[in-house]
């Protein structure tokens, strides 16, 4: 799992800003959430404690709104 965060914050510096908050913030909080959503899928797979793995299964849902709303905004900007 740390080697997953890692590899995100890595991803989230060598990103490429545009200059434009609104579309770099958009940008970085789609990747820190895809990110979320393949830590609390580890969580499901890997997890022995029932509340850790029901934390997961909301935690995958809201952050998968969320992708989808900043998709749907990054979509208008282009």
């Amino acid at each position: 799992m740390k080697q997953s965060m890692m590899s995100g914050m890595d991803g989230m510096q060598k990103m490429q800003m545009t200059g434009d908050t609104d579309k770099d913030f958009a940008m970085m909080m789609k990747m820190h959430h895809q990110h979320a959503v393949e830590m609390a899928q580890m969580e499901l797979a890997h997890g022995k404690s029932p509340e850790m793995k029901a934390m997961s299964k909301k935690i995958i849902a809201a952050q998968k709104k969320e992708i989808a709303e900043f998709d749907r905004w990054l979509a208008k900007q282009k």
